[in-house]
């Protein structure tokens, strides 16, 4: 009778997998799908593109490539260079200072501490496009537009990174550690940059990829407040070549510059994801 009921326990264990293992394999799929097909479709000119969807490559890639690259209407290495300089800034400037308001909400206690840290959660409801109205108004009566650092500096300001921040401190952060660096005569800044933030490299790392993917995709701010072809940014010269005339419309060029827009972005996600790994298997604190 145990051998039966040992062998059926093996048999439901050995199904449950079967069916996880195929859930997590078909949405690999259908994650993975898509950026496959833009790479096929990088390959394809644009009127193989107009005979419909096709899992082999064209063979017109570095014709893609050319094309594009020589494209007059845009200038790809000016657009690079802009979407790193602003996406980079964001991320390192945007995980920085919400991380330190983390710690700031979490470590301190002063009047009206729960209504602060509620106040900033109630800021994540208002969406972007609500307080983008008055700060387009803003940079245009004081001719801010058409400088990169006026889509660097908003990005300080992110509740939703505040929020994950602060959660992951109330689970790895002892109290009693910061206390004892205090006893040590440890400043606060020296606390937070030398004690805190080690331990919160994988929270970081994992901010840092979002920040940058989502800054390097904006196209709502940038599309608003750049208009000089040396200020724009990669996102609007796709838009740009997706809103050309239709008789020197080449669908094969937008896969291509969308191809080389994602690019950057995987780099650095492998990059960062290193450092996910590492910070989680060496463990926070190191003896």
């Amino acid at each position: 009778m145990s051998k039966d009921i040992n062998k059926s326990a093996r048999i439901k264990l050995l199904i449950s997998r079967i069916v996880v293992y195929g859930i997590l394999i078909f949405l690999a799929f259908l994650c993975l799908f898509f950026f496959y097909l833009m790479i096929i479709n990088s390959t394809r000119s644009n009127a193989q593109l107009k005979t419909g969807f096709t899992v082999i490559p064209g063979g017109h890639m570095l014709e893609n490539f050319i094309n594009a690259w020589n494209d007059g209407s845009i200038n790809i290495p000016v657009g690079m260079k802009n979407s790193f300089i602003v996406s980079s800034m964001c991320a390192v400037l945007t995980t920085y200072f919400s991380a330190l308001t983390a710690y700031g909400t979490y470590v301190y206690d002063f009047k009206y501490k729960s209504l602060v840290h509620i106040f900033i959660l109630a800021i994540m409801m208002i969406p972007a496009q609500v307080s983008a109205v008055g700060f387009i108004q803003l940079a245009y009566k004081y001719n801010l537009t058409n400088k990169l650092w006026m889509l660097i500096i908003p990005s300080i300001a992110a509740p939703s990174v505040y929020f994950y921040m602060r959660q992951y401190l109330e689970a790895t952060l002892p109290l009693e550690m910061v206390e004892a660096a205090r006893i040590d005569g440890s400043s606060e800044f020296r606390i937070f940059n030398t004690i805190v933030l080690p331990i919160m490299k994988p929270a970081v790392a994992v901010q840092m990829i979002f920040s940058f993917v989502g800054s390097w995709n904006n196209y709502f701010m940038p599309a608003l407040l750049l208009n000089k072809a040396e200020k724009k940014t990669v996102p609007i010269m796709i838009a740009q070549l997706r809103s050309a005339d239709y008789s020197k419309f080449d669908m094969g060029k937008v896969y291509m510059l969308m191809l080389m827009a994602i690019l950057p972005v995987m780099v650095i996600y492998i990059i960062l994801s290193k450092s996910i790994i590492k910070g989680v298997t060496s463990g926070s604190v190191k003896g």
